[in-house]
Formats: C-alpha cells, structure tokens, sequence
C-alpha cells in the first residue's frame, strides 16, 4: 500500500478516536448532573499532557520504536474507555470519582498519540525523501474528516448525551493499535555510545528554552493553548441550552449540535491544505498571528449568534476555528520540528504537546469552567432561559477578550525573521 495512504489511515482513525467523544462529552456530563464538572474532564487531557507526552515521547526516540509504542497506547486508551463505557451504562448513578478515573486513565495513554502519531507520519515521510511541509498537510487532513465522521455518527447514532460515545472511542482505538504495528519502523537512538544523562533520558528536547525564539514560542503556544479545549468543552452545552427559549426550540442546532459544531472541523480540513502556502509566505509569527485573531472571532461570534435568526454568526465562528486551530497547532508542530534536532524529534514535540495541552489546556479549562459557573446560572423558577443564555454571552465575550490580550502581546514580544521562498 502506498506509504501516503497509510498514514492518511493513521491519521483518520487517531482524530476519529477523539472525535467520538470530545465535543460532545459535555452534553453528556450534563445529562447525568455533572455540568460543574465539565472542567475538570477537559482539563485532565492538559494534566496528563504535561507529562505524559514528554515521557513516551523520550520511549519512542530511545528505546522503543514509535510505531509500536503508538500501538501499546493506543490499546490501553482504548480498555480504559470501554470500561468508562461500561460503567457509564451499568451504573444507577454515575459517580464523578469512578468515571473520572476510568477517563483519566485512558486520556492518559491517549494524548502523547497525537504527537507521536506527528513523529511516526515524519520519520516516515522523511525515510521515504519527501518534503514533510509539504506531504504532511494533506495526510493530516484526513485526520480532521476522521474527528468529523466521529462527531456525525455520535449524533446521528444518538449517543451526544450517553456513554455510547466513550464504547465507540474505545473500539477505534482498538483498531488502530492493530493498525499501529504495520507502519514503518521508526529509527531509535538506542546504543549510541558517549551520551550524558540528560541525553540518555531525552531530556535534551528541554535545552530548546535556551534559545530566545523557541522560549518565547513555546510561552505563546501555552497561553494560546488555553483556548484550545474551551469551545470542546462549553460549546455543545451552549448552543443546546437554546432549547428552553421557546423561539429556539426544536431549531436544527438545537438538535443537532453536534453537526452543527462538525463545520468547524470541515473548515480545518481546507485550512489545513493552506499551511504551506502560508508558513512559506509569511512565516511562522504571521500564521500564529492569524490564528490568535481568529480565536477572538471564533469566541466572539459565538456570543453575538443564536441557533435561529442570528445562526449564521455561528457558522462563522465555525469557519474561522479551521484558521484558529490549524494554524496554531499544526504550523506550531511542523515550526518545531524544522527547528529541532532529528535526535529529540519525539521529545520536541512532546514538548510542544505538553505547552500546549499541557500547561496551556489545563489552566485554560479550569479558568474557563471558573467564568461559565460565574456567569451562567442554573435554569430555575427564579432564572429565566434568557438570563442563561446570557451568562453564556457574557462568558464568550471574556473568552474573546482573553485572546485578543494574547495576540497584541504576541505581535510585540515575538521576534522571528522569515525569508519568504521564491
């Protein structure tokens, strides 16, 4: 099989494993009373990102190579989530402590397979003598369709508020560790003799904070990375409070939230055809630039729409979130990976992993389950549908507010000259 093809399959099952739950997770906590808790189960995916890439990253660039470590995480992952989804259908009431562990655990093994599945699509591209800027693009676009058919079949199959979501996670995650152990063999520095410590751990990925550029871009890929997971995590809920205003009820993002959601993740997939155009032309601080002011206009957006009249505002805030994720999360991970040494690529970008959903998703989960608990009532015989919808409004105009800070900071602290290709 063509080697593209392969790892365009890789990279469909990998975002269909987090598709599956990831937007629509929220709905579900909120079906079964934990709506002060949707904080708490996005932000674990930042916790754990702290660490966990970092570490299997350093397995996979030293002792174990990257395919089969994708493989042994990827079959974890995938046990850990079937048993959330087991407990999620057999418990009389779901407790927070017991799902949230089984949650934590899989999310654990989960996470470091975006970065490695970044640094096995890499060392396979670049074996094979292909320019990764160029290759990589089109391959990880079908990663993007892949979260898309996730998202779609959850809410088609009508599992947006049942732990239909988590068994569907789990057994595609099975499958691609099955996958996992036909891909091309990744290089490992194993037995290379005269390395210290801090080589021998791989710990040398850390070193990068020495250079003035990448500190700094690593400081702005965390404090961006704090919008990455609010939208995935508050959206759903948003938009489906719309259907306790009777003007609102029954309207098709009411019901379909989910769907209504997937058109952010359709615009990735065109937006992830024009990063190399784009990191060419303008270089890295124009791309993060454009991404930090679309995630002002996806914030921003989504508290001036509503799911009837003003929908349209929605769809563009799901137009503008292609610009916003892709331009920061892929351009960031292919800037890394051009500006590190072959011998910390895995490290690299775990360190990029672990800003980012690390550090940045986890304070900004929490910060932001912080505003929505402020300023967003509970429905009740004293707080009209109106006043919720409101405090919901009030919460995305500081969510857009929080980014626009992060781009006029970024526009004058960064310093990188690019010399644009002829």
């Amino acid at each position: 099989m063509n080697l593209k093809v392969r790892l365009t399959i890789m990279n469909f099952l990998e975002f269909a494993v987090w598709g599956a739950y990831l937007t629509s997770m929220g709905s579900y906590l909120v079906n079964v009373g934990m709506a002060e808790n949707i904080g708490w189960f996005y932000s674990v995916q930042g916790i754990v990102s702290l660490f966990m890439p970092a570490l299997v990253g350093i397995v996979a660039d030293r002792w174990m190579q990257g395919q089969k470590v994708l493989s042994l995480c990827h079959f974890l992952a995938g046990g850990f989530m079937l048993a959330a989804a087991y407990y999620g259908f057999t418990a009389q009431t779901v407790e927070f402590s017991t799902l949230f562990t089984l949650y934590s655990l899989s999310v654990a093994f989960f996470m470091p397979t975006i970065a490695l599945t970044n640094s096995v699509a890499y060392s396979a591209l670049d074996g094979a003598g292909l320019d990764t800027v160029k290759a990589f693009p089109p391959i990880r676009v079908f990663g993007t369709i892949g979260f898309i058919c996730s998202m779609w079949a959850v809410d088609l199959g009508g599992m947006q508020q049942t732990a239909g979501q988590f068994a569907f996670s789990g057994v595609l995650s099975l499958i691609l560790a099955a996958y996992s152990l036909t891909l091309p063999a990744c290089p490992t520095s194993k037995g290379e003799g005269g390395k210290s410590l801090v080589d021998a751990l791989g710990l040398r990925a850390f070193a990068l904070f020495r250079q003035p550029k990448m500190a700094m871009f690593f400081i702005f890929s965390m404090c961006l990375g704090m919008c990455l997971q609010v939208t995935n995590g508050f959206a759903n809920p948003f938009i489906s409070a719309f259907k306790d205003v009777p003007e609102y009820a029954g309207t098709f993002g009411v019901e379909h939230a989910n769907i209504l959601i997937s058109l952010s993740q359709m615009s990735e997939t065109l937006c992830i055809l024009l990063i190399p155009f784009f990191l060419s032309k303008f270089g890295i601080k124009k791309v993060m630039l454009m991404a930090m002011l679309a995630w002002v206009l996806r914030f921003g957006f989504f508290a001036l729409g509503n799911p009837g009249s003003g929908v349209w505002l929605f769809v563009l805030s799901m137009i503008v979130y292609g610009v916003a994720f892709d331009f920061f999360n892929i351009s960031g991970s292919l800037f890394v990976d051009k500006e590190t040494d072959l011998s910390i690529r895995s490290s690299a970008q775990g360190l990029f992993m672990m800003m980012t959903n690390g550090f940045g998703a986890t304070i900004g989960t929490l910060a932001a389950q912080e505003v929505v608990n402020k300023y967003v009532p509970q429905l009740s015989d004293t707080v009209t549908a109106a006043q919720v919808i409101e405090g919901w409004n009030t919460s995305w105009f500081i969510f857009a507010g929080y980014a626009l800070v992060v781009a006029v900071l970024f526009a004058i602290c960064f310093r990188y000259k690019h010399v644009a290709e002829k």
